[in-house]
Order: structure tokens, then C-alpha cells, then sequence
């Protein structure tokens, strides 16, 4: 219902009811997008602990952890169970070390790569750095099928078979954006003033870099490995097309997930665990931060 107010003139006008105004639309569309990000969450995690395959929320049929105990119920329960019997878990297991092994190997790659690129753009000045800036972000503004069809192409062209090596270069390629952003963000923020000051008095560049940039970037490093290790053990387009006969823990859940009979419910759980630890790794940071502070 409006709110009847008398401006100076003694007009009566109509002022809108609060949850219509500009403050009351921005509050409403708020929950309605924390709704959106939320909610599906929320029924994964619920769903998990129902014991019914294909997972549902609605058809309840009882608590149950089995689809958590999955990785490490002993065979014979294993093969007693209608849904999990059908399951390969040694495979799921080889393919979740498989991913592992690759982000181990993605992450330096794209580390090193970032910083060559950060410190070419902020500390060498050419009219070639618009230019380079696009030519070092491309990979990762190009769709993930044409950066895993490239590598497969490429390095088939060269004699070396599809498998976890061209996972390795085909997510490379566009990973090490990521790190290459941070570390600039970081670099663009340290006096180069004290890095003049050392070559004056007789270091070497080597020893600058070591001694002063690199501690001073020892934040945004961990922070670049962080986010790189992500996106390496999520990614899933690029992979795609680069695994050939080899598998990783993205792709092997992407596969559950086409099952026409409805996923099953151990990628829920998976979905479930890797939210708890997500929270759990930004409470601890939180916490570490705040007892920093004191």
C-alpha cells in the first residue's frame, strides 16, 4: 500500500512502498542471485545422503553414506549394492591421479610462463606491449575446444600420441593467463625504484630479482599456484579434446553424468566433499589472517 505524503505546495503525492524502491530491488535481486548460486548446492548436498539413484530430493527413501563410503567399502559390499556394482572405482580412483599428476605438472609450467609475461610487460617499455599484452591473453579468451583440438592436432603432427602429455601443453597454454594477471597486478604495485637502487650499487639482475622481486611476489605465487591448481583439476572443455584414450577426474564425472539412466549419486558426494573442503580451506585462511593481524 502507498505512503500518502504533502510536498511543500500541499500536493498530496504517492511514494512507492519500500520494497519497489531502488534499495528494495537491489535487496530483492541480491537474494534472488545467492538463491540461484545456492540453492542447486544445497540439493546436491541433501541429495547425497538419499538413498536413491538417480539422485532426488523429492523420492525420499532414508539416510544413507554409502554413496561416500563408495571409495573404500570393501568389494563384496561393493558388488552387492545394485547401483554401485556398475561403478568402476579403480578407474575413477586412476583417473582423479591422473588429474593430480597433470596439475603438478600445469601448475610450474603456468608459474613460470605467468611471471616471464608479468615481468615483460611491466618492466620492459615498447610500443610492442599493447600488442603482446593480446598476443600472451588470447589463449585464454579462445574457446576451450579450439585450444584441446589445437594441441591434439599439433602435437599429432609432431609424432606424440594424445594422452596426459598433450592435457599438460593444451591447458598450459591458456592457465598461465591466470598467474600472468596476478603477478602484473603485483608487480605494477612494487617501487621500481628499489630495484633501480640495487643495480646502482653493483647487484646483478639475477640477484635483484631474487633477493627483492620474487619475496615481494611470494604472495601473489601462492595465490597464482591456487587458482591454477583449480583450474587445472576442473577443466573439462579443453581436456576434452586433448585426452585421447586418457582420463582425467573432470572428464570421468562428465561421463557418469551422461549415463541415461540419470548420474549416479557418488558424483554427488564428490560434489559435497569438495565443498566442504573448499569452506574449510577459506575458514582456515580467514582465521590465519586474522591472528596475522594482531
Amino acid at each position: 500500500m502507498s505512503d500518502l505524503a504533502d510536498t511543500r505546495s500541499g500536493a498530496p503525492v504517492f511514494r512507492l512502498p519500500r520494497l519497489i524502491s531502488a534499495d528494495g530491488l537491489l535487496t530483492l535481486y541480491t537474494w534472488a542471485f545467492l538463491a540461484f548460486m545456492f540453492l542447486p548446492l544445497l540439493l546436491m548436498v541433501l541429495s547425497s545422503f538419499n538413498d536413491v539413484s538417480p539422485p532426488s530430493v523429492t523420492d525420499w527413501r532414508g539416510i544413507t553414506g554409502k554413496w561416500y563410503a563408495f571409495f573404500w567399502m570393501p568389494e563384496e559390499a561393493l558388488r552387492a549394492d545394485p547401483v554401485l556394482r556398475a561403478l568402476d572405482r579403480d578407474r575413477f580412483v586412476g583417473c582423479f591421479g591422473n588429474s593430480v599428476l597433470v596439475a603438478a605438472l600445469v601448475v610450474p609450467l603456468s608459474l613460470m610462463l605467468g611471471l616471464a609475461g608479468a615481468v615483460l610487460l611491466t618492466r620492459w617499455r615498447s610500443r610492442a606491449n599493447g600488442v603482446l599484452w593480446w598476443v600472451l591473453l588470447s589463449p585464454m579468451l579462445a574457446p576451450g575446444i579450439v585450444l584441446g583440438l589445437s594441441a591434439l592436432v599439433f602435437w599429432g603432427r609432431l609424432g606424440v600420441d594424445a594422452g596426459l602429455f598433450t592435457i599438460v601443453m593444451a591447458q598450459t597454454t591458456f592457465i598461465a593467463g591466470y598467474p600472468m594477471l596476478i603477478l602484473m597486478a603485483r608487480l605494477q604495485r612494487q617501487p621500481v625504484e628499489l630495484e633501480e637502487a640495487a643495480l646502482d650499487l653493483g647487484a646483478t639482475p639475477f640477484r635483484v630479482f631474487r633477493r627483492l622481486t620474487l619475496p615481494y611476489l611470494a604472495p601473489a605465487l601462492a595465490s597464482a599456484a591456487v587458482i591454477a591448481f583449480m583450474a587445472s583439476m576442473e577443466n573439462y572443455n579443453t581436456t576434452m579434446f586433448a585426452k585421447g584414450g586418457a582420463c582425467t577426474f573432470a572428464t570421468e564425472i562428465g561421463a557418469m553424468a551422461r549415463n541415461p539412466n540419470g548420474h549416479p549419486p557418488v558424483i554427488n558426494a564428490v560434489g559435497t566433499v569438495i565443498i566442504l573442503l573448499t569452506v574449510a580451506a577459506a575458514g582456515l585462511h580467514t582465521v590465519l589472517t586474522r591472528r596475522e593481524a594482531r
